[in-house]
């Protein structure tokens, strides 16, 4: 499978959502942005450092369910919440009404903008899925499914496990390697012969720790070099950069 940039020994080929699939990591990395600005102006009086849309989100949001994002960027800021309960008013100072606040802003922005798709991508999976390969999608996103029938894209995958999913299944996120473990195992696959596609850090690192056959780092903003360091076997900006010479004779993006 030289042309498609994977060793022999890879039978399914599991994406991310956010940045491999789709453009709307930005959508996300906005609304968390707005979300942390007002709850920092609103309980910390303007002296917090503003949310970061590049830095904080890579470090604390980024792939991980959303929770645990808010957990994550308000520790960060030495800042601890309540837990309260999932179904918490997005006004409510809790890590779930937060996070909800969060939701109702990214769904807001979908809608107003729309979704797009990286073109590459889906001819990758397309081409992937004509090889014979198996193919799952694995989001922390409990909006994966709307997201993917958005941009036409439902019927590329054999197995979805998101955010509904994982909640249905109490299966930790990333970095935890679970929700692609489990992605793997309702392929029907070993992890060894499965190949992540991450954008996120915290993908590479889920990535890694699953011991999985190839992980594969796509970089849109710039982190190559932390997407190694994370675990990524091969960076590439685009999915198209994966098509090329057999393995061996090609550099894509550097190798670790």
């Amino acid at each position: 499978m030289s042309d498609l940039g994977l060793p022999a020994q890879i039978r399914a080929c599991l994406f991310d959502l956010d940045g491999v699939v789709t453009r709307t990591a930005v959508v996300h990395a906005a609304a968390w942005k707005e979300t942390f600005d007002t709850f920092l102006r609103e309980h910390g009086g303007g002296g917090q450092r503003p949310f970061d849309a590049a830095h904080d989100y890579d470090e604390y949001v980024d792939g991980l369910p959303r929770a645990d994002g808010v957990r994550s960027f308000l520790a960060s800021r030495g800042i601890t919440l309540p837990e309260g309960s999932p179904d918490d008013p997005p006004d409510a100072s809790t890590v779930q009404g937060l996070g909800n606040r969060k939701n109702d802003l990214v769904l807001r922005k979908i809608r107003e903008g729309g979704v797009e798709a990286y073109d590459t991508t889906l001819e990758y999976i397309r081409e992937v899925r004509a090889r014979g390969l198996a193919t799952a999608i694995v989001s922390s996103s409990k909006n994966c499914l709307d997201v993917l029938r958005a941009v036409d894209a439902a019927g590329l995958f054999d197995v979805r496990i998101d955010g509904v999913v994982a909640a249905e299944r109490g299966l930790p996120g990333k970095p935890r390697p679970d929700t692609f473990l489990a992605a793997a195992a309702d392929l029907g696959v070993d992890p060894s012969q499965a190949a992540v596609f991450e954008d996120a850090l915290a993908g590479m690192d889920a990535g890694r720790a699953g011991r999985f056959g190839r992980v594969i780092g796509v970089d849109r903003v710039g982190q190559a070099e932390a997407l190694r360091a994370h675990g990524a076997d091969v960076v590439v900006q685009d999915l198209a950069e994966l098509a090329g010479p057999a393995e061996g004779t090609r550099s894509v993006g550097g190798e670790r």
